[in-house]
């Protein structure tokens, strides 16, 4: 199987990623299902690159519908130690204007439909999540921000919400009360598979527009935010590179031990089918048993 360092997943109006050099296809299969689409593989930067779109080239796929076990699990197939995820979101505060970029360190999960971890089915796993995203990689991809001539700011919570619709003025107020930064639909269930799957990940949240707290949200057009979609497009591609530029060889990181201390079952009780189901994540903590 092809190899990859970095997986690059891409969200609205990011559908591929510019720039690669040596571009192959790959379908895949996982444990869990087929993925979003195939991952273009190629290189960027002088680094093996992995893209995904994550709707599917097309936009095809709900929130709530995307296999996230099987993208993530995929991205590990490939040999991806970090993940850089970019996603269209909308601002919860004045201060975050469209076309901004927001690099989270915080999520809150409102989602009530999706499975959002690898493990059960015999084998119990509680990885820690205080801190749900690289600090490496959020530094660097903040670092690359100035570098890219992107307006960016490191910290901020986003709040995951089911969709597809978009907020009630009430939710979106509470959310305005709880200090919330950015929403959004697709990111935190990626942040904790990608630490069960002990790879670093970050959010490259690009503000589309102001939520419907806002007093002036009514009067933005589709038209008005696909033209942002576009341009944050274009700065996304350019952020991208200037991070994965930046990145350095090494993970200094605790991301590639996640599971090191959070495997809570008797491995001599862990059902054989399940073990095979997970032998890429858990087989390093299972060998010799």
């Amino acid at each position: 199987m092809p190899q990859a360092e970095i997986g690059i997943i891409g969200g609205s109006g990011l559908y591929s990623m510019p720039g690669l050099s040596d571009v192959q296809e790959h379908k895949l299969d996982t444990p869990f299902g087929s993925p979003s689409d195939a991952y273009i593989l190629g290189t960027l930067e002088g680094r093996k690159v992995a893209f995904l779109a994550r709707h599917g080239r097309g936009h095809r796929i709900l929130p709530t519908e995307l296999n996230f076990r099987a993208n993530i699990y995929g991205m590990k197939q490939l040999g991806v130690q970090r993940i850089i995820s970019v996603s269209a979101v909308g601002s919860l505060k004045q201060e975050h204007k469209p076309m901004d970029f927001v690099i989270p360190d915080q999520f809150i999960d409102r989602t009530q439909q999706r499975v959002s971890t690898f493990f059960g089915d015999g084998i119990v796993a509680h990885v820690a999540m205080a801190d749900p995203v690289c600090p490496e990689l959020a530094g660097t991809a903040a670092s690359a921000c100035k570098k890219a001539n992107v307006p960016g700011k490191r910290g901020g919570t986003y709040v995951c919400i089911e969709g597809p619709q978009f907020s009630t003025r009430a939710e979106s107020n509470l959310y305005r009360n709880w200090g919330i930064d950015v929403i959004g639909m697709t990111n935190l269930q990626e942040a904790k598979l990608a630490r069960e799957a002990e790879i670093c990940y970050v959010t490259v949240a690009m503000v589309t527009d102001y939520d419907c707290w806002h007093p002036h949200h009514d009067a933005v057009t589709v038209n008005e935010i696909i033209d942002v979609l576009m341009k944050n497009a274009a700065n996304a591609t350019r952020l991208v590179a200037a991070t994965i530029a930046a990145m350095p060889d090494q993970r200094d990181c605790k991301c590639g031990s996640a599971l090191a201390h959070a495997l809570i079952t008797d491995k001599k009780m862990a059902p054989e089918e399940t073990r095979r189901k997970l032998e890429l994540l858990v087989g390093k903590y299972f060998a010799g048993d």
